[in-house]
């Protein structure tokens, strides 16, 4: 599915771009990182979009076990096949293909430690680092905050009534 919605969101624009009478470049080879499923999402992508028949579609997939140098190609009509072992377009592909998932990996893991890092308390006018680290040690998490009462949060240092009270309000609104 995520295939599908990339490839179309992309290739959408393309065309559109070509019928408002944009100079657009179009790839010569599309090369897809998955085995003869992603391919086939891929294709029926671009039959759907149309006009982008010229557009050369591979399909390459790790093989048994994942085992780098069994890697199998895929291309629309053609039998699955494999490139020598000792290839250097074989080792130019696997290099490409590592680097792509570094990226996305990357890109991924930063994604998830932003939304690690965000905490409800951030969002409260008035509680800055070192009430939120006093918050968090005596209710243990943001969802142990969340349901104190008013005046156990009074009892934390630095947290004064109106402050409880806001904090309180911030979990209890709709």
């Amino acid at each position: 599915g995520m295939m599908r919605e990339v490839m179309r969101r992309r290739f959408a624009r393309l065309v559109k771009d070509e019928e408002e009478g944009e100079d657009v470049v179009r790839p010569d080879l599309l090369l897809i990182d998955g085995g003869a499923g992603q391919l086939a999402e891929v294709l029926a992508v671009m039959a759907d979009l149309g006009g982008l028949d010229d557009i050369a579609v591979v399909g390459v997939a790790k093989g048994p076990d994942r085992d780098a140098g069994m890697e199998k190609f895929f291309m629309p009509g053609k039998a699955p096949f494999m490139l020598p072992l000792k290839s250097p377009a074989l080792y130019y592909l696997q290099r490409l293909r590592d680097e792509a998932h570094r990226f996305a990996n990357g890109a991924h893991a930063k994604r998830r430690s932003m939304d690690i890092k965000r905490n409800p308390l951030d969002e409260i006018e008035g509680v800055g680092p070192g009430r939120k680290k006093a918050l968090l040690h005596a209710f243990g998490s943001a969802k142990g905050v969340s349901r104190a009462s008013v005046v156990d949060l009074v009892k934390v240092d630095g947290v004064s009534q109106p402050l409880a009270e806001r904090i309180h309000a911030f979990f209890r609104k709709a």
